[in-house]
Order: structure tokens, then sequence, then C-alpha cells
């Protein structure tokens, strides 16, 4: 199977978790405390991994050329998550987490192979519609779109900083979840 492929299911893969609040089978503070767990677990990996001690295979199969001496983005993803998840209300951290699990990865193959500042416009609405669907069933339509707009500017837009590109992991779900959270104000 092609890397990127590989890539993108694990990415999906991490919306499992979300999902079993969702489906009622774990309760907020335990998907809280489970991504916690998860956190300090991925910040001891990307130690050891970064310093050369820990040296796996799979770290070279999912791990991107600009990632062997940076934080790789799976920490970031659920460094993310758990942050989102600890300041946000579970209705719209939630969404804001399978925004990205979900549509992150499918917006990534719509876009494979191109190095843009902006994504290209049928990427961008995909996101769009993708990401919208996604909260639709956690919140409100306003709420969503709110959501979905944030989850495609943090996707399709690459801020730079500092010379560094931010990465969407880290972006999606807290810019998802503050957006629904004003969208329930509204």
């Amino acid at each position: 199977m092609d890397a990127e492929v590989e890539r993108r299911l694990v990415h999906a893969s991490g919306g499992v978790v979300p999902l079993a609040w969702a489906v009622d089978l774990l309760s907020y503070g335990q998907l809280r405390y489970l991504f916690l767990a998860g956190s300090a677990v991925a910040l001891a990996l990307e130690a050891l991994r970064l310093s050369g001690t820990l040296d796996l295979s799979i770290f070279d199969r999912l791990t991107r050329e600009y990632e062997q001496s940076n934080p790789a983005a799976y920490a970031l993803y659920v460094l993310s998550m758990t942050a989102t998840l600890w300041l946000f209300r579970p209705d719209a951290a939630v969404p804001g987490c399978l925004m990205l699990a979900f549509v992150d990865p499918a917006a990534g193959l719509l876009g494979s192979g191109e190095l843009r500042r902006v994504k290209r416009t049928f990427v961008l609405l995909a996101t769009f519609g993708l990401a919208t669907l996604v909260a639709l069933p956690f919140v409100g339509s306003v709420p969503a779109i709110f959501g979905g707009l944030a989850a495609t500017l943090a996707d399709g837009v690459k801020p730079v900083v500092a010379g560094y590109v931010v990465d969407d992991n880290l972006t999606i779900p807290p810019a998802a979840a503050a957006a629904i959270t004003v969208g329930l104000l509204v």
C-alpha cells in the first residue's frame, strides 16, 4: 500500500476514540483522560525518536521527510485534540476533533502532491462541505457552518510563522471548536 494512503488511514483511525464518546461508549471525562494519556505517550515517543534512542520502521514509513528532525504530525494531532477536548465543551470539541480525523485526510488526498500556500478552490469547497457535515450531528446548521469554515481555513491556508509552516494538525480542532462555540452563541 502507498505510504501516503497508509498515513491517511492512520489519520482517520484516530477518529474512533472521539466517536466512542458520540455513541456513549466513553464519558467525556474518560475521553479527555484517554487523550491526556495518549499525549503523554506521544510526547515520550517523540522525545525518544528525535533523540535517536528509538528507531522504529513505522516512523520511517509514516513520517514525512520534513518530520525527520521535527515533531511528527501524529504527535501534533494528539496534542491538538487533547487541548481541544480540555478547552471546549463536548458538542464543539468532538466535531473539531472529528474534522481533523476524517476531513483532513480526505482534503489531503484531494490535493495530494501539491505544495501550495492556499489549496485549490475545489479542495476548499469539498473540505467545507465535509467539515460542515461532520459537525451537523452535534450542533445546528449555523454552528456547523462556522466550524466548517474554520476547519476549511485551518486546512486550506498554510500560515508561516518565523519561517515554519504551521501544521494543520495543530490548528483544525481548536479553530473548528472555537468557531462552533461562537456559532452556538449566535
